[in-house]
């Protein structure tokens, strides 16, 4: 016997539908839906009123790179404006936009092969797929050399494509949207100078229904908010500025916050770290024990001006690109800027008992190993094999706080994390970072070692060096391996 399903007849007197009448109500109800979210957008439209800036001057902003400071009582009164179009040169023009694609980090994602930069290319994975990043060079064909600078100044401030598509939120619109207009269209004119490149991106590889572009309007709902940038009148002008830039050029809390389900950022717990491809972006609220509360102003600028800190951190991954690509770039000033905004958000607290960097003794374990037969898969001698030549069989280092020194695992923040993830990609994938100061390489390990041994040399450095709670398996050593950069 079949058991029967019970429903309600619209009516609310009771009764079975039948399926053919259930089915036409759904698909009546799913079309409302649709007919409402269109004239939403329909509405957003007509009432989203805009100025064709093609020819328009810069409008001065209350936020200059020159800005000159407070008026003493820390109101930021006292702000340099930038003059006008016409007031600046256009070599001056695009030597300003170049230096704010920099802050942008604009050659990161849309670099695939160095040897066509800014041609896009570049694989994104997502939950949802994966994107691959677009063209900005000036070709006409395949780039963004068809575009007017109102075309380029709506994607970058609504997330609009030149055709009216909706852009997806792998490019940082969300924080873009509170770059001033002047700033947008200096970096439009420094992309026009760029040699352009025929080269067509591939197409992205996004499952159903996240290859519909048109549900970017809902996803804008909840997760963007359109809208310059607004000075805090109660704070200093570096304030400002830093927060001008970490909120919108920089985009620091696309790799440095948590995502909701959709994938949007939880502001609620805004720079308290995240995972990205593996990576862990770590916490940069100014909390002492999860953040960087136990740093100094100096020291957050030498880190993103050079990429170390001796005692501290080093470095590597995504992190390491941004440093060569960008941050090593900025003012004296800009970098200013940024550690006096960081150390004033909200401290967000992750549960670490003290500070990653405050682990770890020297080893001994060489003097240990002398005459000692070993069997298996041994930590301590698969360190002393692959890594003591550079780190020292202590575990301090060669070279100390010089700019191209190998950096102590003593006092380290990988080493000292709660999770061993970004240690492991370290082993894996090595690192590459050039500065102005030094070009920094260490090897990959991933088609030299195996996974036990890549896991076995994590939790001997985690263990002696570092946070002895941290540890890693085989089967995650093979999960990070497998996980696509």
């Amino acid at each position: 016997m079949t058991k029967q399903t019970s429903r309600v007849h619209p009516s609310g007197l009771g009764g079975t539908l039948p399926s053919g009448t259930r089915r036409r109500i759904r698909i009546a109800t799913l079309a409302a839906m649709f007919s409402l979210f269109a004239l939403y957008l329909a509405w957003h439209e007509a009432h989203d009123i805009r100025i064709d800036r093609d020819d328009a001057p810069f409008a001065t902003s209350a936020l200059a790179e020159n800005a000159t400071g407070g008026n003493g009582d820390g109101s930021g009164d006292n702000l340099t404006v930038l003059p006008p179009a016409a007031a600046v040169s256009s070599s001056d023009l695009v030597k300003r936009g170049e230096y704010l694609a920099r802050a942008g980090d604009c050659v990161a994602c849309h670099t695939a092969d160095k040897s066509r930069p800014f041609a896009g290319g570049l694989p994104i994975n997502t939950p949802f797929g994966t994107i691959y990043t677009p063209n900005i060079t000036p070709d006409p064909d395949t780039g963004i050399g068809q575009w007017s600078d109102s075309d380029f100044m709506r994607a970058m401030h609504e997330g609009v494509g030149k055709s009216g598509e909706r852009l997806y939120p792998a490019f940082p619109y969300t924080e873009y949207t509170r770059v001033t207009d002047q700033d947008v269209l200096a970096i439009r004119a420094y992309l026009n100078t760029l040699a352009p490149i025929h080269y067509t991106p591939p197409r992205n590889e996004l499952r159903f229904p996240f290859n519909l572009r048109w549900l970017m309007g809902i996803w804008n709902l909840f997760n963007f908010t359109e809208g310059r940038f607004v000075p805090d009148p109660k704070q200093s002008a570096q304030w400002n500025r830093g927060a001008y830039l970490v909120q919108g050029l920089a985009h620091c809390e696309e790799c440095h916050t948590p995502r909701n389900l959709l994938q949007g950022l939880k502001t609620s717990d805004r720079f308290s770290g995240a995972v990205q491809a593996g990576w862990h972006a770590f916490n940069i609220t100014p909390d002492r024990n999860s953040g960087i509360g136990s740093w100094s102003q100096d020291d957050i600028e030498r880190y993103l001006s050079t990429g170390a800190v001796a005692g501290r951190a080093n470095a590597a991954g995504p992190m390491g690109q941004v440093v060569e690509d960008s941050t090593q770039y900025l003012t004296g000033e800009d970098l200013q800027s940024i550690a006096i905004y960081l150390r004033s958000v909200p401290p967000v607290a992750g549960g670490e008992q003290r500070p990653r960097d405050q682990y770890g003794a020297p080893a001994a374990d060489v003097t240990t190993l002398r005459g000692t037969e070993v069997t298996g898969v041994n930590g301590a001698q698969l360190f002393s094999g692959n890594c003591a030549s550079c780190h020292n069989w202590t575990g301090a280092g060669v070279g100390a706080s010089a700019p191209g020194a190998y950096p102590s695992l003593i006092h380290n923040s990988v080493t000292g994390a709660n999770d061993a993830s970004n240690l492991t990609m370290v082993i894996l994938h090595g690192v590459e970072r050039k500065t102005k100061d030094a070009d920094v390489m260490m090897p990959s390990f991933a088609d030299e070692l195996t996974d036990d041994q890549i896991a076995a040399i994590a939790n001997y450095v985690t263990k002696q060096f570092g946070n002895p709670g941290s540890t890693v398996t085989v089967d995650e050593v093979a999960k990070l391996r497998a996980t696509k950069q």
